[in-house]
């Protein structure tokens, strides 16, 4: 406990307070993100709202821009038509049939991909009606580029508004509208005038999508606070254990020091009995000596 209270070891700790504090917060934001922004309610996507107020061009979509139903009025691009193979109506699969439309208030001349309905053959898609159109649809995100190229009929395999911009040679907005129903000066101008089978996308269900890689920062996050605490406790431990180290040297450094000490001592002690022995031998001696010295005198 004493090694922990040392000023250099409570400095540290207040490192590791501040970084923990701060990776604990990271972690927090990694959470966060973990799960997308959730749709709006499926009342809010049905109420039909204008396509130019409620997305702009020159942005990707995100969830709540999606599955919205959008009004817009504006003119179809003259042969601008293509077809989009693999979509399915009914459990038969056929074509999308699909143009470019120039909403009047979208900004730079940006067109939208349109679809106008679903037919079982590749047949030629039927003229574009000119004039002011008004249409009502959902709007949904564009459809990633796959590569491929068009198929033996002439089709695409997605409606890719990055495809389809580069086709058409205009800039486009990021998604696409599915039409359900279109007029012109009062006329129905929407897939049945065209031959076409409407084609029907209701809403999405609303639901959470987790980013489980962001749940995975997260953890890690937190795991690098915990370390920081680690790190602190092992310097502090080392700390101590170099002190108790030096402590029990010292300790036998000082023992041998005492029993050399007594070895000297009594080395000493016997020493000076040995000389006091040997000096009263030879007292005696030089006594007798004396003596006989006076007997022969």
């Amino acid at each position: 406990m004493k090694t922990a209270l040392k000023p250099k070891w409570v400095a540290t700790l207040v490192g590791c307070l501040l970084a923990a504090a701060a990776f604990v917060l990271l972690s927090q934001w990694q959470f966060g993100r973990s799960t997308d922004a959730p749709p709006p309610e499926n009342g809010a996507t049905e109420v039909a709202v204008p396509l130019t107020e409620h997305f702009q061009p020159g942005r990707d979509m995100y969830v709540p821009d999606a599955d919205q139903i959008v009004t817009a009025t504006g003119r179809f691009v003259p042969g601008s038509s293509v077809l989009v193979s693999g979509r399915l109506q009914d459990g038969a699969e056929g074509f999308w049939v699909v143009a470019a439309f120039a909403p009047d208030e979208a900004p730079d001349g940006n067109v939208i991909p349109v679809v106008r309905g679903w037919e079982a053959d590749p047949t030629a898609p039927a003229a574009l009606p000119g004039g002011p159109v008004s249409l009502r649809g959902r709007l949904l995100p564009s459809e990633s580029p796959s590569g491929t190229k068009r198929d033996e009929h002439g089709a695409y395999p997605e409606v890719s508004a990055q495809w389809l911009s580069n086709v058409w040679d205009k800039d486009s907005y990021a998604g696409f509208v599915v039409i359900f129903d279109a007029s012109a000066d009062g006329t129905d101008v929407g897939a049945a005038s065209a031959g076409l089978r409407p084609v029907s996308v209701g809403a999405q269900p609303t639901r959470t999508t987790i980013n489980w890689l962001n749940i995975f920062y997260g953890v890690e996050w937190i795991v690098f606070a915990g370390f920081a605490f680690f790190i602190w406790w092992r310097l502090v431990r080392d700390d101590k254990l170099r002190e108790d180290e030096y402590e029990s040297e010292l300790a036998a450094w000082r023992a041998r020091q005492a029993a050399r000490e007594a070895a000297a001592r009594a080395a000493g002690t016997q020493e000076g009995e040995a000389y006091a022995s040997a000096g009263h031998a030879a007292s005696g001696t030089q006594e007798s000596s004396i003596s006989d010295k006076d007997h022969q005198a």
